[in-house]
């Protein structure tokens, strides 16, 4: 015989109230994000799965997902209490993937595992997922939230997202499309956007730093909101240029920076150039490089130094495209030249 209650899920370190409480919070941010197509939510059927109805728009729809995480960048977010640029950030990081292809963005699903579930703060993060949604013009269709004890720390959340959107099927950009010649149209970064934090967080590594809510003398803006800068979405300028003739094939520059993602878009014996000249990176970038220190090729291999979206275009349309982007101030960033597979800025082959 023994004197310990039975073991419940509760005791286990599991509160499926809490879930349930967490659901209701979150229903209003689903709610907010379903304008976007109004005509694709299905409101009935599955009580475990989102439903989204294609319609008849695209003559050969080919669907496009991606999907992501917000890395490190998490353990900033924690340690500075802050949460709903999360959602945009992970929001961004799969979206921007699927735009590449030329997709509009249909919806959006994400993953939330935590070692407790707090309804009141991961209702944060959900709204700023559903505000990334918003963004993107997409729909938050539906998730999933797992408590998960002894795996996570109490404190700790970790995020996943999933993205779907559809292409003409003879309309899909990439390598396919590129030729020699091609200008590279860069379109700016909001900063860091979601890449390279196990870098940034050793060479910025006090963490009093972070917190400190007046202006950084090398940035004008404090090092914690520079640090949490959300990831730029690119719909609008991806909705801006779709189906325009003369866009080749559009980069989303993450982990790996200009070298790690432009060539995805070359086909063999093409290689891309860059001036670096013809874009202001944030300042964020020139402190990252100079406490580290950071030499400037490690810098290029890890950030995306300035620009979040490439986009290879034929020369004779570049002017037009240009204009077409102006709202995002888009710039003359290279051009596609012969030679081996790889980029180069500056005399730096990388």
């Amino acid at each position: 015989m023994t004197d310990n209650p039975n073991l419940t899920y509760r005791s286990a370190g599991v509160d499926v109230s809490a879930g349930e409480q967490f659901s209701r919070k979150i229903a209003e941010s689903l709610r907010s994000t379903q304008g976007a197509h109004p005509g694709g939510i299905l409101g009935e059927g599955s009580g475990f799965a989102g439903l989204f109805r294609m319609g008849g728009k695209f003559r050969d729809p080919v669907l496009v997902s991606g999907a992501d995480g917000v890395g490190t960048k998490l353990k900033v977010a924690q340690t500075l209490g802050r949460r709903a640029t999360m959602g945009i950030d992970l929001v961004a990081m799969c979206v921007n993937d699927v735009l590449t292809a030329g997709a509009v963005p249909l919806f959006f699903l994400d993953y939330i595992a935590a070692g407790k579930l707090d309804p009141e703060a991961l209702a944060e993060v959900v709204e700023g997922i559903a505000e990334g949604c918003r963004r993107a013009g997409c729909v938050l269709l539906g998730g999933e939230t797992a408590e998960m004890p002894d795996f996570y720390a109490e404190d700790v959340y970790d995020l996943a997202g999933f993205a779907v959107g559809v292409a003409e099927g003879d309309e899909i950009l990439g390598a396919h499309r590129v030729r020699e010649g091609d200008v590279l149209i860069g379109l700016p970064s909001s900063g860091l956007h979601s890449n390279g934090f196990s870098l940034v967080r050793r060479a910025l590594a006090d963490e009093a730093e972070w917190k400190d809510k007046n202006p950084h003398p090398d940035l004008g803006e404090a090092l914690g909101q520079a640090l949490l800068e959300p990831t730029k979405i690119y719909s609008d300028a991806a909705a801006a240029i779709r189906g325009r003739a003369g866009v080749r094939a559009i980069a989303h520059i993450t982990g790996g920076g200009l070298p790690g993602n432009v060539p995805r878009i070359l086909p063999p014996g093409l290689r891309a150039r860059f001036r670096a000249e013809n874009w202001r990176a944030p300042k964020i970038f020139d402190l990252i490089a100079k406490r580290g220190p950071v030499d400037r090729a490690e810098m290029f291999k890890t950030f995306n130094m300035g620009l979040g979206l490439v986009i290879a275009v034929d020369p004779a349309e570049a002017g037009s495209i240009m204009s077409a982007l102006a709202a995002e101030e888009p710039c003359r960033a290279g051009e596609v030249i012969a030679g081996e597979e790889g980029v180069e800025i500056e005399g730096l082959k990388l």
